[in-house]
């Protein structure tokens, strides 16, 4: 079984590998592609993979965007930790799909749905129904993109707008909000949630913990491992470390070619 994985964090995709070769040992497995502009230009040069394990969202945008840039005939099976309308286009089509972090039983169902279906897909276009429920359920980014958050202080409320914000990050299982003043505010929102509700011309998301602005950037230092460390205009004692990954879209981001 020919296997590509699309995956943008090295942890997640390392432990998939890991997992498929258990109940697959004899697969061949390529990737990960952590963007989507790459996986458009792999797979328009390869389509010929059995399976494919694609994550929501990727270094420079959700996946949806892979199947506006190329014709994928292959079955696949999100990974994905909050995009309900990708899993009820998936349950809809017959195709799996696995939360994250992946567990080893939801990973062998999901590969044993595959092998039972697999008859259907090589005579059909197990994806004919997915671009249709994608169209149907795409929003404008205009009525998607959050333009201001309502931060709580005391007995009052205080709206920051997007423009006022320097970064969002993980500290002690919080998630903060930090101002180009350097304040720092408390919000209710994961980061993975932040990821799909913020303009991606906007805000980067550079490692698990980090979602940055373009304008609050003050430096891009070189790092070990070819990995880039970023310097705030509000707070450059913060440790913020461009992962491998993401070293390449992010470039592009900060180049303006993203988003």
């Amino acid at each position: 079984m020919k296997i590509l994985i699309v995956e943008d964090e090295e942890l997640a995709a390392d432990r998939l590998n890991q997992l498929i070769l258990e109940f697959e040992p004899e697969a061949q497995i390529f990737g990960p592609l952590d963007t989507v502009s790459a996986t458009i230009a792999h797979l328009n040069s390869n389509p010929d993979y059995d399976l494919i394990f694609m994550d929501i969202q990727l270094a420079d945008g959700k996946s949806f965007s892979i199947f506006e840039g190329c014709e994928v005939l292959i079955p696949i099976i999100f990974t994905t930790a909050y995009d309900e309308y990708a899993l009820k286009a998936f349950e809809i089509n017959s195709i799996d799909y696995l939360l994250k972090p992946v567990n080893r039983e939801r990973l062998k169902a999901a590969i044993d749905k595959f092998r039972k279906f697999k008859a259907y897909f090589n005579d059909n276009n197990p994806n004919s129904y997915l671009y249709q429920i994608i169209k149907e359920l795409r929003i404008p980014k205009l009525n998607v993109f959050k333009s201001r958050f309502l931060i709580s202080k005391g007995d009052s409320m205080i709206p920051i707008t997007v423009s006022e914000v320097a970064c969002f990050f993980v500290e002690d299982k919080e998630v903060f909000l930090l101002t180009h003043e350097n304040k720092r505010h408390i919000i209710p929102n994961s980061v993975e949630e932040l990821s799909s509700k913020l303009d991606p011309k906007l805000f980067f998301r550079v490692n698990r913990q980090f979602i940055i602005s373009a304008d609050a950037i003050r430096k891009v230092h070189n790092y070990f491992n070819f990995k880039l460390k970023v310097e705030l205009k509000s707070d450059p004692k913060l440790d913020i470390v461009v992962s491998r990954s993401k070293t390449a879209a992010f470039k592009s981001w900060m180049n303006g070619e993203a988003g």
